[in-house]
């Protein structure tokens, strides 16, 4: 009998194990949800960490989901669960910092397509960039403030970002690639001045 309800459960939608979850708190429901996107949570995580941090981080993240997914209205869980991951990532990461002084590894920035990585050895810590990216971001002009934001940082395809802003494709595209470059520099200039 387990046997037919684990393969029920694996079968079954998101929006059921996330709706059985919230009326019943059985953890089981969570936890078969949680596995399906455990590899997405895990790469995640290894964007900001080491392995060891990264499965640390996966346990953690399933422990805050039994008390998110009771407070939020979830429509797409995996789209959800990735911005939590990439969320807690950060918190992490300016926790760990304000507690330690840590200065720590940062990824490349996708923004950023200079040939270097901005890691601990020259001092720049992930906490620092993600400050001045966002300073940088307020200086670029509205259009490209907004596009750049809905393509990069919230993951919108140029299609949705046209359909969102009611921009032309053409100028989405043109206000991405100029809100990139100009982000870029604005970052340069900043971190030559360190």
């Amino acid at each position: 009998m387990k046997f037919i309800q684990e393969n029920i459960m694996q079968e079954a939608a998101d929006e059921l194990l996330i709706s059985r979850f919230k009326s019943t708190g059985d953890l089981q429901y969570l936890a078969a949800i949680y596995q399906r996107y455990m590899g997405l949570v895990y790469g995640v995580c290894l964007k900001y960490f080491d392995e060891e941090t990264s499965k640390d981080a996966v346990m953690q993240i399933f422990e805050e989901l039994i008390v998110k997914l009771q407070q939020h209205e979830v429509q797409n869980f995996k789209s959800w669960l990735h911005v939590l991951t990439k969320n807690f990532c950060l918190m992490k990461i300016r926790s760990s910092k304000n507690k330690e002084g840590l200065v720590v590894s940062v990824p490349e920035f996708p923004l950023m397509e200079s040939g270097q990585n901005n890691h601990h050895d020259n001092g720049i810590s992930m906490e620092d960039n993600l400050q001045v990216m966002e300073k940088c971001m307020e200086t670029l002009p509205k259009e490209q403030k907004e596009s750049v934001d809905l393509f990069y940082l919230k993951e919108k395809s140029y299609r949705e970002v046209a359909e969102i802003t009611g921009f032309d494709m053409n100028k989405v595209k043109s206000y991405i690639q100029n809100g990139k470059r100009n982000l870029k520099n604005c970052m340069e200039k900043h971190n030559a001045r360190q």
